[in-house]
């Protein structure tokens, strides 16, 4: 390991990163993706999670994705034994305790680089996730190598890399920080990150970028990382099919699906026209290059051999309907209504129309009924039945809001 992954432990052992209070484990749940349960049987084992589950949460920072999962799992009763691995012990300090406070005992900790994951946690794991670490990596396509390696054969990646356009602005900020504050202590850099934030032209990209946010209002860890951190890169969409083609993998889904089709973003039918015949890699960076505000890319990946395999039949009478992160009855009374659902994407409000006839099988779904059993309890024939849940899935599937598994 060089100059660059000490640089990056060094930044972390000062600003862990995300900011976390350990004391906040009591009053929430932090959920998000990769790694949402629902979101790996669904999109990475066609619905049925191997078991007992091993997973690997590769440059865990203070914890969510770790937190997240491992409760996921407890909380079904799901025998398991999630690896947190870290090159930073004050991260690592930070979700242990976050673990301790939920009482979770599905967990083991390792310190190190994730390009020695082969020595430090050797695997097999079933699942690995790795969410914001790659893009630090002074070789982001050698630490993906390094966690294939440990990886099961018919195993899943859940992976986040930073979009390149949703970031405009980001990277000459950088560039203009490393001259103006190399030299200073991290504290005094985030000193004076906040005082040339304070006084930048209307013309400048960060500033006018709407989807970052106020960066003033941003903690110190979450400010050094986004403007500070000495070794970062962001991706497009072919960027990221090429490196998992060379890792041997192959995409299983973007999260969230509707972000990569052209039909989210325009409504010209002529145009949508053309857009469909393009083959689905084009359709995906089409949609990235319209949008223009996706700021980070996540994704899960399997091995080549299971391309097109990995993904749940969500129509089969046995599949158990999912909703994601949705209270059914509160989802169901909207559904009711009519008119359009409204959802946020990438900044942007959409307003989709609500099908006919949907809300009495969303009421019904509660993760634990087969679709045959909801079937037999709204009453439905089965054709219509079949035709309702069609629909449904057409609206909410793309969002990633209704998943399922077996």
């Amino acid at each position: 390991m060089g100059g660059g992954i000490d640089r990056v432990r060094a930044q972390y052992e000062v600003y862990p990163y995300p900011s976390r209070n350990p004391d906040d484990e009591a009053r929430r749940l932090v959920v998000g993706s990769p790694s949402h349960l629902a979101e790996i049987e669904h999109y990475c084992f066609a619905g049925r999670l191997p078991r007992p589950f091993r997973a690997l949460v590769a440059g865990g920072g203070t914890g969510d994705g770790l937190v997240m999962l491992a409760q996921h799992l407890h909380t079904r009763g799901i025998e398991a034994e999630v690896t947190y691995l870290d090159l930073s012990a004050a991260a690592r300090s930070v979700a242990e305790a976050r673990i301790a406070r939920r009482g979770l005992r599905n967990v083991r900790f390792v310190t190190g680089s994730l390009l020695e994951v082969a020595r430090l946690a050797p695997g097999p794991f079933h699942y690995v996730d790795c969410c914001g670490v790659l893009h630090h990596l002074p070789d982001p396509d050698a630490g993906l190598l390094a966690l294939v390696s440990v990886l099961a054969p018919d195993g899943a990646l859940g992976l986040m890399l930073y979009g390149e356009l949703g970031r405009t602005g980001v990277y000459p900020m950088q560039r203009a920080l490393r001259l103006l504050a190399a030299d200073l202590p991290p504290a005094e850099q985030v000193r004076l990150a906040r005082r040339l934030l304070g006084g930048l032209p209307e013309s400048n990209w960060l500033r006018r970028n709407p989807f970052l946010g106020d960066r003033q209002s941003e903690s110190d860890a979450d400010l050094y990382d986004l403007l500070l951190h000495s070794q970062d890169r962001a991706y497009r969409v072919p960027q990221i099919l090429a490196m998992l083609e060379t890792a041997g993998l192959s995409l299983a889904a973007f999260i969230e699906p509707a972000k990569y089709e052209p039909a989210t973003w325009l409504g010209d039918t002529v145009i949508l026209e053309r857009c469909a015949r393009l083959p689905e890699a084009d359709r995906w960076a089409l949609a990235e290059d319209v949008a223009g505000a996706m700021k980070a890319h996540v994704f899960y990946a399997v091995r080549r051999a299971r391309a097109g395999q990995s993904m749940a039949r969500a129509d089969a009478p046995d599949a158990i309907p999912v909703l994601r992160e949705i209270q059914p009855a509160a989802l169901a009374r909207t559904l009711a209504r009519g008119g359009h659902l409204k959802v946020a994407l990438d900044g942007r409000e959409l307003k989709l129309p609500i099908p006919e006839g949907i809300a009495e099988i969303v009421a019904a779904i509660d993760g634990r009924r087969t679709l045959a059993e909801i079937r037999r309890l709204t009453g439905y024939a089965e054709a219509d039945f079949a035709a309702r849940h069609a629909r449904l899935r057409a609206l909410l599937a793309p969002l990633n809001l209704l998943l399922c598994r077996y």
